[in-house]
């Protein structure tokens, strides 16, 4: 992860990176709608970006076999997990949008998480933001695909699991 590696066009061993210690994490906890629902980020800083590595368990499964269980993955910018009965995650905010950049070119658009029989793994690159840009702002999982088209947000549906970014 040198300047060396960097030129040659090498990547980093992010095999080795995620056994380490991440530069900041949260803990996604479910909506009342979805008490089982929970979930672990670990970012990690690079020279090439921040890796972000999600994973899940106690997602919403698919009915049936063409059913799609794909939820929208957002940063957003709210700093808490609180909210109300019609939006318990309200507190969370909008997307993460620091340029105000229309959707989806939001810093805090991450790629959509795939359900597998109620788990789901995700692991990315990205150069949308840094670590100490989003520590303190939220992680959102939503009850339904990113669209990547409709404005302000992507209608992906109700907010059904969060969590605070911290060190």
């Amino acid at each position: 992860m040198n300047e060396t590696n960097r030129q040659l066009g090498r990547m980093p061993n992010f095999h080795s990176l995620i056994r380490r210690r991440p530069t900041a994490r949260a803990t996604l906890t479910g909506s009342a709608a979805y008490p089982a629902l929970w979930g672990r980020v670990r970012f990690y800083q690079t020279d090439y970006g921040v890796l972000v590595v999600a994973e899940f368990g106690g997602l919403p499964k698919a009915t049936g076999r063409c059913d799609s269980p794909v939820f929208g993955f957002h940063i957003h910018g709210g700093a808490t997990c609180t909210g109300n009965g019609e939006n318990p995650f309200a507190d969370a905010g909008s997307h993460y949008d620091p340029h105000g950049c229309p959707h989806p070119d939001h810093a805090g658009d991450l790629p959509p998480v795939f359900g597998a029989d109620g788990n789901g793994f995700s692991a990315f690159l990205t150069n949308r933001f840094t670590v100490a840009e989003v520590v303190g702002k939220t992680v959102i999982l939503h009850a339904h695909p990113d669209d990547f088209m409709t404005q302000p947000a992507g209608n992906a549906g109700s907010r059904i699991a969060c969590g605070e970014i911290r060190r």
